[in-house]
């Protein structure tokens, strides 16, 4: 078990059976903008389709920055047998104990397991390295798919929060989910 500073010294890298989760740099831009560039993927997330590698690079240093200032942390998913960025996920750090996950996959490798194999990586990671005691997701009504992939990974539904987000122009009623340390059984 890690504190914050520590955790955050040098970028994580983990790899899985099939994945390699890392530090995404400005060289990743074009594939990071692949996925970014899809209606599809930026459907239920609270950015804005991309149009240009400029919005890519920028948010791709907003990433090095908050992990730099230890407020929060984003894998680069690649697969090993290229290495290439297919999506990321990652925390928002909220207090010490406390962390908000997020995820985003290229389309043509939904409902393959990728996701489900790439977050059981990064929660053990964050309950045993950065000793969080509280994971959470908030996830759009409508966004069956990330529903049901907490659900796989024992996240709890805990209820509705009423036009909590705002994104793109309008508010969204977003189900919470959290998975607390003492309930998490499943280490990769």
């Amino acid at each position: 078990m890690q504190n914050l500073s520590t955790a955050f010294n040098n970028f994580p890298q983990l790899t899985t059976e099939n994945l390699i989760l890392r530090e995404t740099t400005l060289a990743d831009a074009p594939a990071v903008f692949q996925i970014f560039a899809d209606d599809k993927v930026t459907k239920y997330h609270d950015l804005e389709t991309a149009t240009s590698l400029e919005q890519i690079q920028l948010l791709i240093e907003r990433r090095m920055e908050r992990f730099k200032n230890q407020q929060g942390i984003r894998w680069g998913i690649a697969k090993k047998e290229d290495n290439v960025i297919i999506g990321s996920c990652g925390y928002g750090i909220k207090n010490r104990f406390q962390a908000e996950i997020g995820y985003e996959l290229a389309r043509g490798y939904w409902r393959k397991g990728l996701m489900t194999e790439a977050l059981k990586a990064i929660i053990d990671w964050g309950f045993h390295q950065l000793d969080l005691n509280r994971i959470e997701a908030f996830v759009m009504l409508e966004n069956t798919a990330s529903i049901k992939l907490l659900e796989n990974l024992k996240f709890v539904e805990e209820g509705l929060l009423r036009e909590y987000g705002f994104w793109k122009g309008q508010f969204h009623d977003l189900k919470i989910f959290s998975l607390l340390k003492r309930d998490y059984s499943n280490p990769v």
